[in-house]
């Protein structure tokens, strides 16, 4: 690890939760990453903003419901007083994704459900996942000091997993158009800015934003009531149709599949692939099977390398491929590794994306 190497320096993380199980399960999840170092534990807002005036940990983890001040109110103290990367760690349904969206407008950098105590496999994702969202919040620019962490990670599926690859492009013969976008951290703002400069003639969109179920459906229908599109949550047979975008359900793989000439979303289960389910990599490869030349890819703000490899293979197949620049990415993992890889057609900045996409593909000026 680069930064360790140099500075002999963990991430070190604060976990405010007022559970007295959940902090000692979240404390036993990150103590088993090497490049994680527990700082403490808090059990209310008061006792963690102590803490934090003896030592500024790297990383907070934070639940949003808690006795004496709730997550929010301390989130937006900290983010005025100290400016530390924040993680909402909740148990939140869908009936409360409202204040975890919330959390994302005061600057937390990601959102996770607390991990539960059920078969050993979900304790695993568990585990990969709290860990991965730590070390997003650590490598985000919202950081106060300019860390640039070459993070480790645990062996990884790749959309293999879920569906294999295929050199036979055959079968593409229709010339309608479906554009497909990977996010991961800060792309829930990314988002928003993308689709809300999107018109309502927009071709059809795809989405998989890395975020946990239940959460999706609540931020598709944010988005809805914000853009000129129809935005919502996929489900399993949804047809991909102008002027609507559709949204990866969390914890659900979905895939981009064609009836005649006509787009529709599989959504499916499956393994972790690149450690994220819903993954970008499995959306992308069958975007690049089933639409071909057909399709634009879009690779946004996240950390690791999740889409790289399916941008490629979009790139491959005859679509147009697009990466977000790093200056207007919150951590600009996912799309540096699609750069690297030659799998970028372009490089565009955030707010140029939208104008850029709709024109290349109906070929019409708007004015955004």
């Amino acid at each position: 690890m680069e930064y360790a190497s140099r500075h002999n320096k963990k991430i070190k993380v604060l976990i405010v939760d007022d559970s007295a199980l959940v902090r000692q399960t979240l404390t036993s999840i990150l103590k088993t990453d090497p490049e994680i170092e527990v700082l403490g534990t808090a059990s209310d807002p008061f006792f963690a903003a102590k803490k934090i005036s003896v030592e500024v940990p790297d990383v907070i983890t934070l639940d949003i419901e808690m006795p004496k001040m709730d997550g929010l109110t301390f989130l937006k103290k900290i983010m005025t007083q100290h400016p530390i990367p924040v993680v909402i760690i909740s148990s939140l349904t869908e009936s409360g994704a409202e204040t975890a969206f919330k959390a994302l407008e005061y600057g937390a950098v990601e959102i996770i459900t607390k991990p539960q105590m059920q078969t050993k496999e979900f304790i695993e994702e568990s585990k990969i996942r709290i860990c991965d969202a730590v070390k997003a919040a650590a490598h985000s620019k919202i950081q106060r000091k300019a860390n640039r962490l070459k993070l480790q990670v645990a062996e990884k599926l790749s959309a293999d997993a879920v569906i294999s690859l295929s050199k036979d492009q055959s079968m593409i013969k229709t010339t309608d158009v479906v554009v497909v976008v990977g996010a991961s951290t800060g792309g829930t703002d990314a988002l928003q800015v993308f689709l809300q400069a999107m018109p309502s003639d927009a071709p059809g969109i795809v989405i998989v934003q890395h975020m946990p179920e239940h959460f999706t459906r609540s931020f598709a229908n944010r988005l809805d009531s914000i853009c000129q599109i129809a935005v919502k949550e996929a489900e399993n047979g949804d047809f991909v149709t102008c002027g609507r975008a559709l949204i990866a359900p969390g914890n659900k793989h979905t895939l981009l599949k064609r009836s005649g000439a006509r787009y529709y979303v599989e959504v499916q289960e499956g393994p972790l692939v690149n450690r994220h389910r819903p993954s970008v990599d499995v959306l992308f490869r069958s975007t690049a099977r089933f639409a071909g030349k057909n399709a634009v890819g879009i690779i946004m703000t996240g950390m690791g390398d999740d889409g790289a490899k399916g941008l490629l293979e979009m790139k491959q197949a005859g679509a147009y491929t697009i990466a977000q620049d790093e200056k207007s990415c919150i951590v600009f993992g996912m799309p540096k590794a699609a750069i690297n890889m030659e799998a970028s057609s372009i490089v565009l900045p955030l707010n140029e994306i939208s104008r850029f996409v709709y024109q290349k593909l109906t070929g019409k000026s708007q004015n955004f």
